[in-house]
């Protein structure tokens, strides 16, 4: 008779793996099953291996963002939605630290390698949105902006997870987009509004 597998565990050993790998702790099969109630033997039911563990944990944090990410109600104001998405990466990155560190700084293979392209290609529609009404500059590079916007929200929140600089700085996530998009030909007054709507977040 074939067991029918737990979400729940599965969820446990993932959350199990980017507690160890972010505190840089030995990874090995004892140590993430430790305290969780399940043999050593789950991470072979549920993941074929340690291998396979490691891409999961992986992916699990560019899940996560992904549906962050999703769940941004898109306006009709493109650079509002930027913003708006920019915050949710950082309040995503808040509400999972763990796995936020993993999806960075450990090298492992993901189980979909597109994961990473999605996310991005959020901020790049917002971008070419944005261009089609006016309010960038037709000459901007839809991609280098995407990446720049997401490059602020990345070096910020990861100066606040890894502890030199206070929740605070996160404020400065606003006036840094909002100077980028002024760059790229956003009306000053709009654009500090656009962002200003935009940028809420999350406790």
């Amino acid at each position: 008779m074939v067991r029918t597998k737990d979400p729940a565990v599965r969820a446990l050993l993932i959350e199990r793996t980017a507690q160890l790998l972010r505190a840089r702790e030995p990874v090995t099969l004892r140590a993430i099953v430790a305290g969780t109630g399940v043999s050593t033997m789950a991470v072979y039911t549920y993941f074929d291996g340690m291998n396979g563990l490691w891409q999961a944990t992986r992916q699990e944090g560019f899940t996560r963002l992904t549906a962050r990410l999703g769940a941004v109600t898109l306006s009709a104001d493109p650079v509002r939605d930027l913003a708006a998405l920019g915050a949710a990466y950082l309040s995503n990155a808040l509400a999972n630290p763990d796995l936020y560190r993993v999806m960075f700084d450990v090298g492992f293979e993901l189980e979909d390698p597109a994961a990473a392209d999605g996310t991005l290609d959020c901020l790049l529609r917002a971008v070419e949105r944005a261009k089609d009404i006016g309010r960038f500059r037709s000459d901007v590079d839809a991609l280098a902006l995407a990446t720049q916007s997401w490059a602020v929200g990345h070096g910020l929140v990861s100066l606040v997870a890894t502890g030199p600089l206070p929740r605070q700085a996160l404020d400065h996530g606003a006036p840094m987009l909002t100077a980028l998009f002024i760059g790229c030909g956003d009306d000053p007054d709009t654009c500090r509004r656009s962002v200003r709507l935009g940028w809420h977040l999350e406790p």
